[in-house]
C-alpha cells in the first residue's frame, strides 16, 4: 500500500537540513530504484522554487511498503531525524486517485 510521509521543519533548521540531505536522498533513491517511491520534495518556506535562506518547512514523501508499521519505521530513521531538521513527522495511508 502506499503511505505519505508528512514532515514538519524545526524552525531555522537550513543548515542541518543541507548537511544531512546526501544521506536523505540516498535513501529515497533506494525507493525509487525498488520502484516504490510515487513522489518526494520539499516544501520551500516561502513561494519560491528557490527559497534561500528561507528554507523549507516540510517535506512530502508518497511511497509503496507493505504496512503502516514499516512505513513508520523507515521515516523514524531519515536522516533528517537524526540532524534535529524535523520537528514531527505523521505517517498516513495513502490511496492515488489521480491521475
Amino acid at each position: 500500500m502506499l503511505y505519505a510521509i508528512i514532515s514538519e521543519d524545526v524552525p531555522n533548521s537550513l543548515q542541518q537540513r543541507l548537511a544531512a540531505r546526501p544521506d536523505h536522498l540516498a535513501r529515497l533513491e533506494g525507493l525509487r530504484d525498488e520502484g516504490r517511491l510515487v513522489l518526494a520534495g520539499p516544501h520551500p518556506a516561502v513561494d519560491s522554487l528557490s527559497p534561500g535562506e528561507a528554507g523549507f518547512s516540510g517535506s512530502l514523501v508518497v511511497a509503496e511498503f507493505d504496512d503502516q508499521a514499516s512505513a513508520q519505521a523507515w521515516a523514524d530513521a531519515d536522516p533528517y531525524i537524526l540532524a534535529g531538521v524535523y520537528a514531527r513527522v505523521v505517517v498516513k495511508p495513502f490511496i492515488k486517485a489521480l491521475p
